[in-house]
């Protein structure tokens, strides 16, 4: 049945450039229906140069809130009126709502990352090492994310020195410095049969460059029993890194549980209520991408 939609429906959205490929409506949507809520979660494509005046338009027309994602998640910062310590410490938002005619702005990408180590794998971090691979926007909201579980070493390892650099230098936070290290692929045999926890920030392996993976099959099978390979890529699912990784006996987690878990504590915030229809959210993407059991 489709919703009717009326002059009293709350806005809800996302922004980026492009936005067709954005799956958040799918979800967001699904929960919204499941909830019996009076509130529509729409796709907003902007160009960099239009941001400005539609971010603008959207306090014009009352809009409750949106998601941010590429290539906004930077540029968006300084037309908010405030933003949380976690999204400063990322230097990235991909959440905003409207709270007394002002924006704010948060990120929940940590919060999406956590979610299914916390719940799944319920383990002491302390003692533990991550190395991720890739240096771009995603791995700072998972660097982010092993500081916060207690991760004991962080390693990030990347093909550029420079950039590397920059990264390790960009965090203004003295305990994240502390545990971080960078490094070059060359760094691999080295670090990956130390990782308790690997995660690919990279899109190698991303649909439609389903065989590819961002490590050989030799490189992954250096890495420990049981430990876990997490890949932020969800199409495929699994991807190769992830098939790969589980023959070595680690344990899988792909990006579909991060996207569904930064999306339940978004609407958390635009919604203001706890009770998130988490499954839905997770069964109607599984739908929507022809995965469903």
């Amino acid at each position: 049945m489709t919703k009717l939609i009326t002059g009293k429906t709350k806005l809800l959205g996302v922004i980026g450039y492009p936005v067709e490929h954005s799956l958040s409506p799918v979800m967001h949507n699904a929960a919204i229906a499941n909830l019996g809520l009076d509130y529509v979660y729409l796709p907003f494509s902007i160009a960099p140069e239009n941001l400005e005046i539609a971010i603008a338009g959207f306090a014009a027309i009352d809009i409750v809130g949106f998601s941010v994602t590429i290539p906004h998640k930077q540029a968006i910062i300084p037309l908010l009126s405030e933003i949380t310590p976690i999204a400063q410490t990322i230097g990235a938002v991909n959440t905003v709502s409207r709270k007394n005619h002002k924006w704010l702005g948060t990120n929940t990408d940590i919060e999406g990352f956590i979610a299914p180590l916390q719940t799944t794998y319920k383990q002491n971090w302390s003692q533990k090492v991550a190395v991720i691979l890739g240096n771009g926007g995603a791995a700072r909201a998972v660097v982010a994310g092993c500081h916060q579980l207690g991760f004991a070493k962080i390693y990030v390892l990347g093909r550029n020195v420079q950039k590397l650099q920059a990264f390790c230098d960009s965090w203004s936070n003295p305990a994240i410095e502390q545990n971080l290290q960078v490094g070059t692929w060359d760094e691999l045999a080295k670090l990956i049969p130390q990782a308790d926890l690997l995660v690919n920030t990279t899109p190698i392996g991303m649909y439609p460059k389903v065989d590819e993976s961002p490590l050989s099959a030799e490189e992954i099978a250096q890495l420990p029993q049981g430990a876990i390979a997490y890949d932020l890529i969800y199409t495929p699912k699994p991807t190769q890194f992830l098939k790969l990784a589980e023959k070595q006996g680690a344990i899988a987690i792909d990006g579909l549980e991060m996207l569904v878990q930064q999306g339940v504590a978004a609407l958390k915030i635009w919604l203001q209520q706890e009770t998130i229809p988490v499954e839905v959210m997770r069964q109607a993407l599984q739908n929507h991408l022809g995965l469903a059991r």
